[in-house]
């Protein structure tokens, strides 16, 4: 049976950074045990073919809650 926690400030704030500025893509929240491990952000640009434009250009957000990269 799948164990239930409460989502504290710290990761409802973590969740809404990541999902601050994001026009089109996916957030994940990856549980294990019971608990928030892990949040992965995937940012996807669109492009006007026509103009070769992008319509979304939004920075990510702060990263302290990710991996170091490898």
């Amino acid at each position: 049976m799948a164990k239930s926690f409460e989502l504290d400030e710290l990761w409802l704030n973590r969740i809404k950074d990541n999902l601050n500025g994001l026009a089109y893509g996916i957030v994940q929240i990856v549980v294990h045990d019971g608990q928030i491990v892990q949040i992965e952000r995937t940012e996807r640009q669109r492009f006007d073919a026509e103009a070769g434009r992008v319509q979304s250009k939004s920075a990510p957000p702060d990263s302290s809650n990710r991996r170091p990269k490898q």
